[in-house]
């Protein structure tokens, strides 16, 4: 008789090396310096570049012997085209020995996009995570890479993962590989603080939904023993993964209204930094499940939805807020793999919260996203039942977001979901 294959018992943790404060983003040439870095590219968006803050970035790597450029062209809400213009615009002005991301998750994913395709052969979509794309690992190592966000939610400083757009599939996808995780964060709450209101709104809901999805995904040890070549990145909750999730949700408690009511509080600009940076440390090891899984095809079959607070030239759903717009009803339908955890985020979001069932953090979620002006639900963004077999579509191609949830999900559960999400209140 076969004796049954063992459980897993083995979990994996990886972070960039992390400089946090006031003032820490003057200090970056230095650190690329100490590398034997002497050429960078400091990738932006438009909006960022016209505070002046890359180019001061940019500048003071010159007195540490790094000579820099600034590409200001990534798209707000990547897409393929995006990526490739600022590949091709990146191979035509190099070589480069390194590159600065500063701005949202927007440029910090460019540059990694950026970085991956100057130092590996192939095109773009090879890389990109199937079916969708060909889901190729990088053959060589990468250029290192300053991740300095200007927002905060995104925690893409924190992660080995690139989101885009891909257009003629009308689906939102991502790249996936340790090789993409950032050398270092430089995260400088100073920098967040000309966020408009609509902006922290929506990162926030980023980072929450970060911090509960990488708690309430599948444990580490769910599913048979892998061989050390089948491990990825996000496998599962795990005891350090929690430790910054239930940190990051206390955080975001005490902060999180008051940075989208009063930006210029810069102790509540602080928390949310400290408490992205944690939600970040967590899920970029842990993984999300059944939110982000729908926020892809949201963001990416939206039609004329302008957001408050982002360039009104072209229609969006901005990354945090697509991923939040669900989130109740996803956790409504989880809350039975684990009512206890459930539970106890709840009560880190509202310790005053006494409902033990599972409309518990449903109802908690979405009373915090009304009093921060997240729109009600996926109808207020322009969708209607007559869009949710696309929508289901498009969430059941993000099968690696998928695996992390801790029920399994089929097509019927994820239509549920949508149509619940019409209305949130």
């Amino acid at each position: 008789m076969t004796e049954p294959a063992p459980q897993e018992s083995v979990f994996t943790y990886g972070a960039p090396t992390l400089k946090f404060g006031d003032g820490a983003s003057d200090e970056i040439g230095y650190d690329l310096a100490q590398l034997g870095s002497t050429r960078a590219l400091v990738i932006t968006d438009p909006r960022v570049a016209a505070t002046g803050l890359p180019e001061r970035v940019a500048a003071q790597m010159a007195k540490f012997g790094v000579e820099a450029a600034v590409f200001e062209g990534a798209r707000v809400e990547p897409t393929d085209a995006s990526l490739q213009s600022a590949i091709d615009w990146a191979r035509a002005h190099g070589p480069w020995d390194a590159f600065v991301a500063v701005g949202g998750g927007s440029s910090i994913d460019t540059a990694k996009a950026v970085n991956l395709l100057l130092t590996n052969p192939g095109e773009l979509m090879d890389y990109v995570n199937a079916p969708v794309g060909g889901g190729a690992d990088p053959v060589n190592v990468l250029h290192p890479l300053v991740a300095v966000p200007t927002t905060t939610g995104t925690g893409s400083e924190s992660t080995t993962i690139c989101v885009l757009d891909v257009v003629s599939q009308r689906v939102k996808s991502g790249i996936s590989h340790a090789r993409l995780r950032p050398m270092l964060a430089v995260v400088d709450p100073l920098l967040t603080v000309t966020q408009p209101a609509g902006v922290t709104a929506s990162a926030g809901m980023d980072i929450l939904c970060h911090a509960l999805e990488s708690y309430t995904a599948r444990p580490y040890t769910a599913g048979k023993r892998k061989q050390p070549e089948q491990r990825v990145p996000y496998c599962g909750s795990n005891p350090v993964s929690d430790m910054w999730s239930e940190r990051a949700l206390g955080l975001m408690a005490t902060s999180f209204r008051r940075a989208v009511s009063h930006g210029d509080d810069l102790d509540a600009r602080r928390n949310m930094a400290l408490a992205a940076t944690f939600a970040g440390l967590g899920f970029g090891n842990a993984g999300v499940h059944i939110p982000h899984a729908n926020a892809y095809p949201i963001a990416g079959q939206v039609r004329d939805f302008r957001p408050d607070g982002y360039p009104d030239d072209e229609a969006m759903v901005p990354h945090g807020m697509s991923v939040s717009l669900t989130a109740p009803e996803a956790f409504r339908f989880t809350f039975e793999a684990s009512p206890e955890r459930h539970q106890r985020a709840a009560r880190l979001l509202d310790p005053d919260a006494t409902d033990d069932g599972p409309d518990l953090l449903a109802d908690t979620l979405a009373s915090l996203m009304r009093d921060i002006g997240i729109p009600d639900g996926v109808s207020a963004v322009g969708f209607g039942e007559n869009d949710v077999e696309d929508l289901v579509e498009g969430a059941l191609k993000q099968q690696r977001l998928l695996a992390t949830a801790p029920r399994e999900v089929r097509a019927e559960d994820l239509d549920g979901i949508f149509r619940r999400s019409m209305s949130l209140w």
